[in-house]
């Protein structure tokens, strides 16, 4: 691809050796011999060169002056397109600067607006052919930095998250809103596989700091030692096998976003430690000396009830309340599930392209199993359950027999190797799913609860079915925040 070279430069004779010469190397060259011109072409016919070299002094302005008003006004220009972005990127060029009559002030302010060089005449070809591939691929890496950080916001607006239910348009009201205010931490809550990774993206890329980087953390995932070395960096020679200096998230989410899934299993200790750093934005490494100032925009999600937690002292009041400056509860799929008419046909389409198949049709036999299903595992499970339909699947018709839940026919083999068919319907158990889509505390809260349902929440027919005394029963009901007569 032909890029595009802006020459700026009023020596007629410089300014023609220069056209040839690049164009020559296979760039499209423009040459203007004045600021004027040169506005024109940048700001009037939209045209953006991956590259300029300007003169420093040219008759109608000094192009330091210029490059100042041209990087402010393309900057506008980009925040205005109708694309979803509001970042102020200003204009993706690298600037090369040519004089005669150098200074030490005019090369430093060149360097602080962002110049890439700032060149003597006469430079020689050979030296500058260097200096411009540099910076050519310098501008190429930033494009390509910008277009991701675009498509990424492109990609996660608040319409990403799907359904037409009354609960997920009040979702995607609250999130529009929330993107459009420069909080400082938020708590999202909700059963595990609604949709909290998606809402903390959305809420990253469609807020003021799409531009800088978003920082993902599971707290469940690491022990507490390596959790700590994590989160706040470390020094050398801090722990044993500390050789060398690590960054901690909360500096690498400087300016940024730090999104904190599953803080509720944050040990006591570093909660305090977390709370230190979010109210006096400032880290200290282990091992270091020195506090690192950070301006981090904090987004916790959990699947446990914090408030719970915190009255029951397992999580800290203090930050509790410092993080839930907003709070976006996600509703399980159970209570939502006329949102299965557009997320089906959704992931469908997805794994389609995905694995290259061609489903199309939903038999009303598939969608009643889906809408009578009760969804443990929220959207993870039913994303799951459509890969692997579709997947499995050998035309455009969407294989029930696939679904393999609750209801549908199941087959079995017996002890002397016939195949033989229960129903999920009359068996006297649960269904779990055993894919990766439900935490091993939501299948044990989805028992309980169950239990309770089925022994009209009675506690001691509910821990006779279980096999469990009332006192083990009791203390789980008061863990998960179930309600129970007695």
């Amino acid at each position: 691809m032909m890029e595009t070279l802006l020459i700026i430069e009023d020596e007629k004779l410089l300014g023609s050796e220069l056209s040839r010469h690049y164009r020559q190397s296979g760039w499209d060259v423009i040459l203007a011999t004045s600021l004027a011109e040169a506005k024109e072409i940048l700001l009037k016919k939209s045209i953006e060169p991956l590259l300029i070299i300007s003169d420093m002094n040219l008759p109608d302005g000094n192009a330091l002056d210029f490059m100042e008003h041209i990087k402010k006004n393309t900057g506008r220009k980009i925040a205005s397109k109708e694309d979803g972005s509001r970042a102020n990127y200003g204009m993706i060029a690298e600037w090369l600067f040519l004089t005669g009559f150098g200074s030490v002030p005019d090369s430093v302010r060149a360097l602080r607006l962002g110049a890439y060089d700032f060149l003597e005449k006469p430079c020689d070809l050979a030296h500058l052919d260097l200096i411009v591939a540099s910076a050519a691929r310098s501008a190429v890496t930033q494009r390509r930095v910008i277009d991701q950080t675009k498509n990424g916001y492109r990609r996660y607006t608040p319409d990403a998250y799907a359904g037409h239910s009354r609960q997920a348009q009040e979702i995607r009201q609250l999130l529009t809103r929330l993107t459009q205010v420069p909080f400082s931490a938020l708590v999202i809550g909700g059963e595990s596989g609604t949709g909290k990774g998606l809402t903390a993206r959305i809420l990253h890329y469609g807020g003021h700091r799409a531009q800088q980087p978003m920082i993902e953390v599971n707290c469940a995932a690491l022990p507490r030692e390596l959790l700590e070395s994590e989160l706040f960096g470390h020094e050398a020679g801090a722990f044993t096998g500390a050789s060398t200096r690590h960054r901690g998230l909360l500096e690498q989410a400087d300016g940024g976003t730090l999104f904190m899934d599953e803080i509720g299993e944050m040990p006591l200790d570093l909660q305090s430690k977390l709370l230190k750093a979010i109210e006096d934005h400032k880290v200290r490494r282990l091992g270091g000396e020195k506090e690192i100032n950070v301006d981090v925009q904090i987004v916790a999600a959990s699947n446990r009830d914090l408030e719970q937690m915190v009255n029951e002292g397992r999580f800290r009041a203090d930050l509790y309340h410092r993080l839930s400056v907003f709070r976006v509860n996600l509703p399980p799929l159970r209570d939502a599930v006329e949102d299965l008419d557009e997320l089906v046909p959704l992931f469908i389409a997805e794994y389609n392209a995905k694995a290259g198949r061609q489903v199309k049709v939903i038999s009303d036999e598939v969608w009643n199993k889906l809408k009578k299903h009760y969804w443990p595992g929220n959207v993870r499970e039913l994303r799951n359950v459509i890969e692997r339909c579709v997947l499995l699947s050998e035309g455009p018709l969407f294989p029930v027999q696939w679904l393999q839940l609750p209801g549908q026919e199941i087959k079995f083999f017996n002890t002397g190797g016939e195949p033989c068919v229960k129903t999920g319907v009359s068996e006297p158990g649960i269904f779990l799913p055993l894919d990766g889509s439900m935490a091993l505390d939501d299948m044990d809260k989805f028992i309980i609860k169950t239990a309770l349902e089925r022994a009209d929440n009675n506690l001691t027919a509910a821990a006779r079915a279980l096999g469990a005394t009332r006192e083990t029963l009791r203390y789980r009901v008061r863990k998960y925040n179930l309600i129970i007569v007695d």
